[in-house]
């Protein structure tokens, strides 16, 4: 296993043997293609340190998180890696093949190109996102947080992709996400038709799938609730609903193998956002835990 710099506070503050654990947190401290908010690769300790002053209750499922079996690994190492990104995929599939739960820090959201990689193709995507991230190239790159997903779904098929609170779109994007039929569900819909009409939607898509990976952009919060996304857009969705969504989906989907959290810059924080990650990974191991649908 590659090497990771040891947490001085490991999540939530609960730290069991690997073998023991069920559920491993890692941090991708990675922001190089960040192209207007820098610094997310200070997230991870942030939402650690955050993760320490939030109480450990879960109101859904009556669960403490502290209960719950969790490693945290600390930080990969990216500094010193030749190839950062097949390294966490390498790591990735070990956790997965482990039959652990794995939470991934970032960091950019490039990230999810590589723990999705390492997962099977049964496994289907839900990503909560403002953006679509489909251009071809920005900045000059090919492979940056503007771009993952399009080139995720070059290599995946593109049917085991659903995002969920669109409402940043280039044309470029929008014209290549007709073409290949990648399915969206924009935050303006959402508002506009409620709760039980994005379940709705969200369950036709998943209706046959037998496992889902999940992966979390702080930016498809409103940034009134989320001051320091990375790349912050209006009209977004708030945590209550969206966490009431995630309660709904753990409950009906039969396997959730993975989640990652992304594009959150501590240094435009007041604290808020480090709590409100915090908080939906303590959510979500919770739920995932109460569903029984983790490996």
């Amino acid at each position: 296993m590659p090497k990771f710099i040891s947490p001085v506070n490991p999540f939530a503050g609960v730290q069991v043997g690997y073998e023991e654990a069920d559920y491993v947190v890692l941090g991708f401290p990675y922001d190089l293609t960040s192209t207007y908010r820098l610094g997310s690769r200070n997230a991870p300790n942030a939402i650690r340190e955050a993760s320490l002053n939030i109480e450990t209750y879960s109101p859904r499922t009556g669960l403490f998180l502290e209960n719950l079996k969790i490693r945290d690994l600390g930080d990969l190492e990216v500094s010193t890696l030749e190839d950062p990104f097949q390294q966490l995929t390498a790591v990735f599939k070990d956790v997965f093949n482990a039959g652990k739960f794995a939470v991934t820090l970032g960091g950019e959201h490039t990230l999810t190109h590589s723990t999705v990689k390492a997962l099977p193709e049964n496994v289907m995507l839900l990503v909560f996102d403002a953006h679509l991230d489909m251009r071809d190239v920005y900045e000059g790159r090919s492979f940056s947080h503007t771009t993952h997903l399009r080139r995720l779904t070059e290599e995946i098929d593109p049917n085991r992709l659903l995002m969920v609170g669109v409402r940043a779109i280039a044309m470029e994007e929008l014209e290549s996400a007709r073409k290949r039929g990648i399915r969206y569900i924009t935050s303006p819909q959402i508002l506009k038709h409620g709760f039980n009409w994005t379940v709705r939607r969200i369950e036709e898509h998943f209706k046959k799938a037998s496992s889902v990976y999940i992966s979390f952009d702080m930016d498809v919060l409103d940034p009134s609730y989320a001051p320091a996304a990375s790349n912050p857009e209006p009209e977004g969705l708030n945590p209550t609903f969206t966490l009431n969504l995630l309660e709904v989906l753990a409950s009906r989907i039969p396997e959730v193998v993975g989640l990652d959290l992304v594009e959150f810059s501590p240094a435009y924080d007041n604290g808020v956002t480090a709590v409100l990650g915090a908080k939906i990974v303590f959510e979500v191991l919770c739920l995932v835990e109460a569903a029984g649908c983790r490996r």
